[in-house]
């Protein structure tokens, strides 16, 4: 290996189009939507975790009705 840079090599490097970063990332986050729907849908398939899912969401509400419930002064 030569450590030295030939002209052709620097030539070379400035020529190079540049990297589009951004694009990159924007395929990244389809890439990951995609994947993150599949897990969803898979997972809603799943009788066990759909139930845990609903009770889930069912508890949380609850404590948010109860919250405004309690700022309004109904309890």
């Amino acid at each position: 290996m030569n450590a030295i840079m030939t002209k052709f090599d620097i030539e070379a490097a400035e020529h190079r189009p540049p990297r589009w970063e951004g694009l990159s990332e924007i395929d990244q986050a389809i890439r990951d939507n995609r994947l993150t729907e599949y897990r969803i849908r898979k997972s809603w398939a799943d009788p066990l975790a759909r139930k845990l899912t609903i009770v889930g969401s069912l508890v949380i509400l609850a404590v948010f009705a109860y919250l405004i419930a309690a700022s309004f002064g109904l309890w």
